[in-house]
């Protein structure tokens, strides 16, 4: 056999190692991921033997009227959206256990990092659902104190919270006072620096932060297959702090991790990632149509999964809630309803010369020359007071 043959003869077997290789890495070496359930989607009882709750029927209709109101609200600011009320919406459609548990976890002095979709937990926070719609509308930038409820402004910027996050509650340790942080974040912003360096810092820092990530399975049109090789609550091990998996559709098992989390968080046992599996069932935001890069057979085999009718499933099998309750929350979610299109309708527009103010600490001689020429613009419409006109 000639040298030529010989090394013929060797480049399909190099091809085949190769191939067999790649295809090994394409395949994630990692067991199935073990998910923390107490109630099913059948709206069966189950236990778990590192996370127990037992909440009386009042606590659970409680939680249930939560999510309830939060997803009648979050429906209203999506259909005012639609009649051009407001220039965007990020809808938590299937993610309202989720938030209501985890929100529902956590004691008045704890602070929250939202993203832009938690409504729930402003829900849960205290915070007025009508001052969540400002920021949409465009009339003011995000309007609540987030001291009053200890609840953050909303961030657009992907994953920056996570950093706001570990430092506050790095600031949290050094004052020794006896309370916890949480920031929230998507699976898609998991695959940001700023969520890594966050983790890095808290871990080092022995943050008492709880980073919850709700993992609704699609980063706008990316799925999670193609940004992570393992189950995203296993990363939080390369940085030296654990990670849970708890089913985001279950409003118990969402509250019982996350408040065993922050509980830990608070003896100083440092952080903890909680991936709350979950799904959305809606668009990203009304500007996204996900019927571009999903399959309508996934979305229906989450529906099943419902949260709310779980746990409604639930109550009506062991006599929790009866027929005039469910009733009472039928008016009660068509009254928020109403008082939200009311109020977001009824929003005064922006003095529109505001937003040369505070730009500057002193006064600036270009911001000066904006500010006069953006008045004699405005001065040149008929309907606006002292306009004379074109």
């Amino acid at each position: 056999m000639t040298v030529e043959s010989t090394a013929a003869a060797r480049k399909p077997r190099r091809s085949t190692k190769r191939a067999a290789a790649a295809g090994a890495a394409k395949k994630p070496q990692s067991s199935e991921p073990q998910l923390v359930q107490l109630l099913t989607p059948e709206g069966e009882r189950v236990e778990h033997p590192d996370y127990r709750i037992d909440l009386s029927a009042d606590e659970l209709r409680g939680l249930y009227r939560d999510m309830v109101l939060t997803r009648r609200f979050d429906a209203e600011a999506t259909s005012l959206q639609r009649q051009g009320e407001l220039g965007l919406w990020a809808s938590l459609l299937g993610q309202e256990a989720a938030q209501i548990g985890s929100g529902r976890a956590l004691h008045d002095d704890d602070y929250v990092f939202p993203t832009y979709r938690e409504h729930g937990v402003a829900w849960c926070r205290g915070v007025d659902p009508t001052n969540l719609l400002g920021m949409f509308r465009g009339v003011n930038h995000g309007g609540w104190d987030p001291n009053s409820n200890n609840f953050h402004l909303y961030t657009i910027v992907i994953g920056s919270q996570t950093l706001h996050a570990a430092g506050y509650a790095m600031g949290v340790a050094k004052d020794g006072a006896d309370s916890a942080v949480i920031a929230y974040f998507g699976d898609g912003a998991s695959s940001q620096g700023d969520v890594a360096e966050s983790f890095t810092f808290s871990a080092v820092y022995n943050a008492p932060v709880v980073f919850f990530c709700q993992n609704n399975q699609w980063a706008i049109s990316e799925p999670t297959e193609k940004q992570m090789r393992v189950p995203l609550y296993q990363r939080a091990q390369g940085f030296g702090f654990p990670g849970v998996r708890v089913d985001g559709n279950d409003v118990l098992a969402c509250l019982a991790v996350t408040r065993a989390a922050l509980e830990r968080a608070r003896r100083g046992e440092g952080p903890m990632l909680i991936e709350a599996f979950t799904y959305r069932m809606g668009a990203h935001t009304t500007s996204d149509d996900p019927t571009k890069y999903r399959r309508d057979e996934e979305r229906e085999a989450w529906e099943a999964k419902d949260p709310i009718l779980r746990l409604r499933t639930y109550m009506e099998k062991e006599g929790f809630a009866d027929a005039a309750f469910f009733e009472e929350l039928e008016a009660e979610s068509e009254a928020l309803g109403k008082r939200v299109r009311e109020a977001v309708r009824a929003m005064p527009d922006p003095d529109p010369m505001a937003i040369f103010e505070n730009v500057y600490a002193d006064g600036n001689a270009l911001v000066d020359e904006e500010r006069a020429q953006f008045a004699a613009y405005q001065s040149s419409f008929a309907d606006v007071p002292g306009g004379e006109g074109k």
